[in-house]
């Protein structure tokens, strides 16, 4: 799913060529590894190589692609170690969320949760997994609302963003849509009935549906992913 663009700002080509191979990136038509040229890129979009320049360093900042000096641009690989760091990072936010959710819930943040999931189980019914990506989003973006904390959503999505790429693999190696909207329902219905501790132990139960992900992509597929430093770092 494509960042959007900021609202009421004027489009630019170095948006179109971000748009486009963030899609390309997260949708794995582009895999880990996968070499990029900048005068290809320029040259698909009738364009010159400045502003793909621009939107391959919007991407580098995002973890998505990295650029080094006189050698090709290539797609990020997954770290193990930067996956830990934002699963831990988004726990910890969506700990604070969930408590807070669950504790200010009033009657419009219920109904706007159960349109969500009316969304998403029509997402499962039709087996659209690119739908299923935004309305997850949206799910998450609602909690922060209810929450009062819509600033949080920014670091959720900016970490959930990296491993987005691990979610599509899990998603096409079996369909996990109903697992995971099965949780959004326990997650809700915890913060519909002012459960914090439940809905916090949903919500952590949810963010660990990827271990098994993990550990099977990083052997079946080893090479998406980055040589483990001995060092650790």
């Amino acid at each position: 799913m494509a960042q959007a663009t900021q609202l009421g700002a004027r489009r630019t080509s170095v948006d179109d060529i971000f748009d486009y191979l963030h899609d390309e990136i997260l949708s794995l038509r582009l895999r880990p590894g996968d070499k990029i040229s900048e005068a290809d890129i320029a040259a698909q979009f009738g364009v010159s190589r400045q502003p793909v320049r621009d939107a391959f360093s919007r991407l580098a900042t995002l973890d998505l692609l990295l650029i080094r000096p006189q050698r090709a641009t290539e797609v990020k690989r997954f770290s193990t170690r930067e996956i830990v760091k934002s699963r831990f990072v988004r726990a910890a936010i969506e700990r604070e969320v969930l408590r807070l959710a669950a504790q200010l819930c009033d009657a419009a943040g219920a109904a706007e949760l159960d349109a969500a999931l009316a969304a998403q189980e029509r997402a499962v019914n039709d087996l659209d997994v690119d739908a299923f990506g935004v309305l997850d989003y949206e799910f998450h973006q609602i909690l922060c609302r209810i929450a009062q904390v819509d600033f949080a959503f920014d670091v959720i999505m900016s970490e959930k963003s990296k491993v987005d790429r691990l979610c599509i693999l899990s998603l096409s190696k079996g369909d996990r849509m109903p697992e995971l909207v099965a949780d959004h329902f326990e997650i809700a219905d915890a913060v519909k009935n002012h459960l914090p501790d439940r809905a916090i132990d949903a919500g952590m139960r949810h963010l660990t549906r990827l271990d098994d992900t993990i550990d099977k992509i990083s052997v079946t597929n080893a090479n998406y992913f980055e040589p483990i430093d001995p060092s650790g770092h």
